[in-house]
């Protein structure tokens, strides 16, 4: 009778050293959102909010350091609890309008490039009749036809020159 009370000890000793085994193991999710399992603590990139358990004794602020700014943001998050609806809403909201304002940005800064570029060709083709040296005319306040002289075509070619170095 005393083998069968033997066998029990011996499994009940196993059984807790398999619970205290377990219970020694980190869970973590990974950047995929798969539970990962192990016995050592979970790669510094991991951050806090994702550690679901880790040994006893050890919270996830006694795992190895994360980078300033990440430990920070958990921090924070951590203060304020779980986001509301309306909390997240205000933020996709708020990402979005600043989304909205680089897209504008971006679409003024590539205008701004073509119109610079259409000026650039102009002025360049301008340069070209001002170089071969024929005449140029223009419409005058009452509607006749009058040509450049000397130095009105030197004067041209003095505001094209600063146009030009504008391009470069």
């Amino acid at each position: 009778m005393h083998a069968p009370g033997l066998k029990r000890l011996a499994v009940a000793i196993l059984l807790a050293g398999c619970t205290s085994a377990a219970m020694a193991q980190y869970v973590w999710l990974n950047d995929k959102g798969v539970k990962q399992y192990s016995d050592t603590p979970p790669p510094a990139s991991v951050p806090n909010s994702k550690i679901l358990k880790s040994p006893k004794g050890m919270t996830p602020a006694s795992t190895p350091a994360k980078p300033v700014e990440e430990s920070e943001k958990d921090g924070e998050a951590a203060k304020k609890g779980p986001q509301t609806i309306a909390e997240k809403n205000a933020d996709f909201q708020k990402r979005r309008a600043e989304q909205a304002e680089k897209d504008k940005e971006t679409e003024a800064k590539k205008q701004a490039a073509a119109d610079k570029k259409k000026n650039c060709e102009q002025a360049s083709n301008y340069k070209r009749v001002l170089d071969s040296g024929e005449r140029i005319s223009r419409m005058d306040k009452s509607g006749e036809r009058a040509y450049l002289s000397d130095e009105e075509r030197a004067q041209e070619m003095r505001e094209n020159k600063r146009a030009m170095e504008e391009c470069k």
